[in-house]
């Protein structure tokens, strides 16, 4: 309640859980519904070596803020943007040219979970967009790194 009566819109949303940032292994950014399916994901997995960052505004991008996150977290941990619309939609290409200069400096690389490129926004079919919503959560709570070609195949399964 003190947030909506005193405080002010916040662009980048870090974590709220209690989890210890030493042992986060992941960083997984995203924007929109998806935070809420990813937060019931980790909750589900028991996923305490994950930590979400939520983006609440895209544009103009809130560097800073996002930066401020990313130092929160070993500077070895994996950071991933995850969204549920195909690659070629979405704020993918947009974020990736924000976030992989902050990157840059520790020599790491942020990562796509999501669906593939795709001609259409969505299946068609209720049941497989479940299928792959479950795929992209399971996907940004793995314990593996992301791997391009496992990604692809994991999400693109028939």
């Amino acid at each position: 309640m003190a947030e909506l009566t005193s405080g002010g819109f916040r662009e980048v949303l870090a974590d709220t859980i209690a989890i210890d940032p030493e042992q986060v292994t992941r960083l997984v950014f995203c924007s929109g519904k998806i935070y809420y399916d990813l937060l019931a994901a980790r909750e589900a997995h028991k996923a305490n070596h994950v930590a979400l960052v939520r983006i609440e505004q895209l544009y103009p991008f809130a560097e800073s803020d996002a930066n401020d996150a990313l130092l929160r977290y070993p500077l070895t941990a994996e950071v991933v943007w995850a969204q549920e619309e195909p690659r070629n939609m979405g704020a993918w290409r947009f974020i990736e040219e924000q976030l992989q200069p902050l990157l840059a400096p520790s020599g790491r690389d942020l990562r796509y979970v999501g669906r593939p490129e795709s001609a259409s926004p969505a299946t068609g079919s209720g049941r497989r967009h479940q299928e792959e919503q479950a795929a992209i959560t399971d996907e940004a709570m793995s314990e593996r790194p992301v791997m391009e070609s496992r990604r692809v195949r994991l999400v693109s399964r028939r």
